[in-house]
């Protein structure tokens, strides 16, 4: 057994807010320890998540934008894709940023060490080392940023290569002529539209009655049509019931979530994609070890502080909830990092640092990418909130319509309650078009600065670009857009 290390703050989990809070917490001052088990720092996320997936999907978007160049006078020869260059490029991008990633611990004077740690009381973390040895920790305080994983259905076949969550799809083993999503969400559609491009012909099935949970129905529509020719089959309202593996692939029977016999009868496919979910991971750390609770789902509950009911340890990212986003959790590990640092320090105001933020903004990165924050129009139904909304119709868009994209919309919505006098702040908006997520966060800073529809469409954007639907779309509610036909009265 290794030397005992002691600590102001032992992080669990390098992930992006497993790292933002050891870094931060080294900024301020204090001797950090940042356990992670995987041989590099980055967690789910650089390492077989948003970035890798990214470095795929940029290419994959390229590709289908060249083939439409054509109609434009441009013509390209057909690619030739080498499946193994491609990997390697994805390995590139990922390697540079967990390099960088180690180069500003090393700087910041953290502590990694690689490992599976586990609790062993309310002060003290084991770390099952790589060389087989134990390393034991004793900390002033913790941070649990242990992540989660993807979701395995029990029923398909174990240890076979032609059955992947997004991990092992982001291998790219293979280059499946038929490939079946199980899950309707965000990652599968993602991976999805890569294997696509890449030559593979589409089938999703998901239990629900639509695609893309939690984005307005109007935003997904755009996206579907534009995608319709991926896909042969999708399966709303269904099941995955078995699947079996044969020589000639993965042989897949499905079913109506209702019970009845599903309108795809028993298929065979080279490449089953299961993207159903993730578990968050409270449970394999022995938190109880610690006195932590953790829920039956493996979920840590915090407060706005990011503390758990053990008043040292905090917990931040996937393992502490919804939604399961990097962006979350960065914003958390700086909160949880900086109430530490205040308590150790002395420093009264680093101590009443809180997580408050609200709103956290989504995207789906598919090609047309969806990006929505706030209040979305089936929210605002469902919870009889009465909102306005301003649209603005790329198809009016100088820039899109130079780019060839003009399929897009942004759209705002507005508190148009009694109370709001028909200046209301605005409380979400959606975008539907490329670079939709570059732009998503221009609403998110409007929702929380409380800016209402002048605010937005008297700020001057620059000409000819996509950001400046944001404010068209204000103008639009205000009925003062120069840009779409005169308002009916």
């Amino acid at each position: 057994m290794k030397d005992d290390l002691d600590c102001d703050v032992l992080v669990l989990g390098a992930g992006p807010g497993g790292y933002s809070a050891a870094f931060r917490a080294a900024d301020l001052g204090l001797k950090v320890v940042l356990v992670e088990r995987y041989p590099t720092l980055g967690g789910v996320c650089l390492n077989v998540g948003c970035i890798p997936s990214k470095a795929l999907l940029h290419v994959a978007a390229v590709m289908d934008e060249v083939s439409h160049f054509e109609a434009l006078g441009i013509t390209f020869a057909p690619p030739t894709i080498d499946l193994a260059r491609l990997k390697a490029h994805k390995d590139k991008v990922i390697d540079r940023l967990t390099g960088g990633l180690a180069a500003m611990a090393k700087m910041r004077q953290v502590t990694v060490l690689q490992g599976r740690g586990e609790f062993v009381d309310p002060n003290q973390l084991n770390v099952e080392r790589a060389d087989g040895q134990t390393q034991s920790v004793k900390f002033k305080r913790a941070i649990i940023a242990a992540g989660s994983e993807a979701v395995k259905l029990p029923f398909l076949p174990k240890d076979d290569p032609r059955v992947v969550t997004s991990t092992g799809a982001l291998e790219l083993r293979q280059a499946p002529k038929r490939m079946l999503i199980i899950g309707g969400g965000i990652i599968g559609l993602e991976m999805g539209t890569v294997y696509s491009t890449l030559g593979a012909r589409l089938d999703v099935v998901e239990m629900q009655d639509s695609l893309m949970q939690g984005a307005d129905r109007d935003l997904v529509k755009v996206w579907q049509k534009m995608n319709a020719p991926r896909f042969d089959h999708i399966l709303l309202k269904t099941k995955t019931v078995s699947a079996e593996a044969t020589p000639e692939g993965i042989k897949v029977k499905f079913e109506s979530a209702d019970g009845t016999p599903a309108a795809l009868p028993e298929q065979t496919y080279d490449l089953v994609l299961q993207a159903v979910g993730r578990v968050p991971n409270g449970k394999k750390i022995a938190a109880d070890r610690a006195g932590v609770a953790v829920s039956d789902r493996g979920f840590i509950n915090v407060d706005i502080q990011m503390r758990t009911n053990v008043p040292h340890i905090f917990a931040i990212g996937d393992v502490v909830g919804q939604p399961m986003l990097a962006h979350k959790a960065v914003h958390e590990a700086h909160v949880a990092a900086e109430v530490i640092a205040g308590e150790l320090l002395g420093d009264a105001q680093l101590s009443q640092s809180a997580f408050n933020a609200r709103v956290i903004p989504s995207v789906a990165y598919t090609d047309p990418e969806i990006a929505w924050v706030g209040l979305t129009e089936d929210d605002a139904k469902s919870r009889g909130i009465k909102v306005k909304k301003g649209l603005f119709p790329w198809s009016a868009s100088g820039r899109a319509i130079a780019n060839g994209r003009d399929e897009g919309f942004t759209k705002l919505l507005f508190d148009d309650s009694d109370e709001a006098h028909g200046h209301g702040r605005i409380l979400g908006g959606g975008i539907v078009g490329t670079h939709a997520g570059d732009m998503i966060g221009e609403v998110a800073l409007a929702i929380e600065m409380g800016a209402d529809a002048v605010d937005i469409g008297k700020t001057i954007h620059p000409h000819p670009t996509l950001g400046e639907s944001i404010g068209l779309a204000a103008e639009a509610f205000e009925g003062a857009c120069t840009d779409l036909p005169p308002a009916r009265k």
